[in-house]
């Protein structure tokens, strides 16, 4: 264990972010980096609790307490090789998860959780600034009895495939439909969250490896079904839930309504680029349908755009500051949370539900109608009397994504999505009546977290593995049926 009694002599500590009107003028990474004697001693809030929670709060099993105790007693590169062991990206999770690790962490009980994304996201920088992070070749044995993979899908489910199947000495190949790898983390995710070259850094180790990246290629459409089956042994589909949730009232269809997915990745190839987008905020007053994370990605970038003001919606009432009753330890409670981008301005207003969009005489949107709601059995029930009009010139819907994408792939495998838009599979993700094919990420659970996407893609890679070979080494830290932490 770490320090007997940093739990108690020890306060949380996380990173600082940088002053709010100097990082909107930019598009780096809002967080600075805590000194190593303030880190060590962060770990060192880790307790002796016996039965550490914080591993079935991480669908990746980390080793925490393990790299806690190795950074208090200053043994960093021992660390980094722990956090590996379990988790093939640490620099995304660290900083993109949203820690449900913490909120299971035993301190949480009745004081401030262990800070362990600051402890993970510093190790790994450490590592990669110490050169400690490392190509890691099969051997030529397992090269020579490797069979060839084609895994589609190069966000962080099918990168973590790769990765784990290149290292067992399988010729893998990964498709993707876009320009560059990297799927969501590269054209979803801010600059301002995740800078792109450590997506880029990551990606060098994994071609270094011998893991091959064809972009461009929509599988399934320039390249057949019928050649991928004939030219690999095994399939492995994660490309993703990017049906994204439309909707339907009256005016969705005026121009300057766009979904997140449109407007994100314009903004993010503009930041790196120097551009401007076809879709902007720069003096607009936006408006943003949906309240979770990537509301608030359109919400950061918007601010570094100029818009005129921001007001971001959502259907539910404002969740309390501390947990419900009916969401105890060790599950990740619905708590009102201030991300970087709320911090930076804009409005959130809760409980109100969009009626109807409405013009202006050249078919721009120009306002909507909103009504405040009540929730009642489940349901949103308006509330009368209280409609009203909120101008807004450019809006963004961010209401998170519905299904797989069904197209020549899906349909040429003969896959047939289920009710929620899912490819059916099995405990093993290998997808239902297709040999040799399996499924892993949001393609196959619906729209989920980074962390369960690593975690899919490395138990996926277990199961193709032990289909080609008869048997497997690759570690596999959860089944395709496991769910988070839930109350009751």
């Amino acid at each position: 264990m770490a320090d007997s009694r940093g739990f108690s002599t020890t306060p949380r500590q996380t990173a600082a972010r940088r002053p709010v009107d100097i990082r909107i003028q930019d598009w780096r990474e809002v967080y600075l980096r805590i000194g190593a004697f303030d880190l060590e001693r962060q770990a060192g809030r880790c307790m002796d609790c016996g039965i550490p929670f914080c591993h079935h709060g991480c669908p990746l099993g980390n080793l925490i307490p393990e790299w806690n105790d190795l950074v208090w007693r200053k043994r960093w590169q021992v660390a980094a090789a722990r956090l590996h062991a379990t988790n093939n990206f640490p620099e995304f999770t660290g900083r993109l998860c949203p820690a449900p690790c913490e909120s299971a962490c035993v301190l949480g009980i009745n004081a401030d959780p262990v800070a362990i994304k600051q402890v993970e996201v510093e190790i790994i920088d450490r590592a990669y600034a110490e050169g400690w992070v490392t190509s890691q070749s099969a051997s030529a044995a397992a090269r020579a009895a490797g069979r060839p993979v084609a895994v589609i899908g190069s966000g962080p489910a099918g990168l973590a495939a790769a990765q784990q199947l290149t290292r067992a000495g399988h010729a893998v190949t990964v498709f993707e439909r876009a320009d560059l790898p990297g799927g969501l983390l590269r054209y979803g995710i801010p600059e301002f969250k995740m800078e792109k070259r450590l997506l880029d850094r990551r990606l060098a180790q994994l071609k270094d490896e011998g893991t091959v990246f064809q972009c461009g290629v929509d599988a399934g459409v320039d390249v057949s079904v019928a050649k991928l089956r004939t030219g690999y042994e095994a399939l492995v589909l994660a490309c993703g839930a990017r049906v994204p949730r439309g909707l339907p009232v009256p005016g969705s269809g005026l121009a300057g309504i766009h979904q997140a997915m449109e407007y994100l990745p314009l903004a993010n190839l503009a930041a790196l680029g120097g551009t401007e987008p076809a879709i902007s905020a720069t003096g607009r007053h936006v408006v943003i349908i949906g309240g979770g994370d990537t509301g608030a990605d359109c919400l950061g970038t918007a601010h570094r755009q100029g818009a005129l003001s921001v007001t971001q919606l959502e259907i539910l009432p404002r969740p309390p500051r501390q947990r419900a009753a009916s969401q105890p330890w060790p599950t990740y409670p619905m708590i009102f949370r201030v991300s970087s981008a709320h911090e930076e301005g804009g409005e959130r207003i809760y409980a109100v539900s969009t009626k109807e969009f409405l013009a202006d005489d050249s078919g721009r949107v120009r306002a909507l109608r909103l009504v405040e709601v009540d929730l009642v059995g489940g349901l949103a029930e308006p509330r009368p009397g209280t409609e009203r009009e909120l101008a807004c010139d450019l809006v963004l819907l961010a209401m998170g994504f519905t299904a797989a994408e069904e197209g020549p792939l899906v349909s040429d495998l003969g896959i047939r999505l289920d009710e929620r838009g899912r490819v059916p599979r099995g405990d093993d993700y290998s997808a239902a009546q297709v040999p040799g094919v399996f499924v892993a990420g949001d393609m196959g659970r619906g729209q989920s977290l980074i962390v369960w996407a690593i975690a899919e893609g490395r138990s996926a890679a277990a199961a193709a593995d032990r289909y080609l070979t008869g048997d497997s080494a690759l570690p596999a830290p959860i089944r395709a049926s496991a769910g988070p932490l839930m109350a009751g």
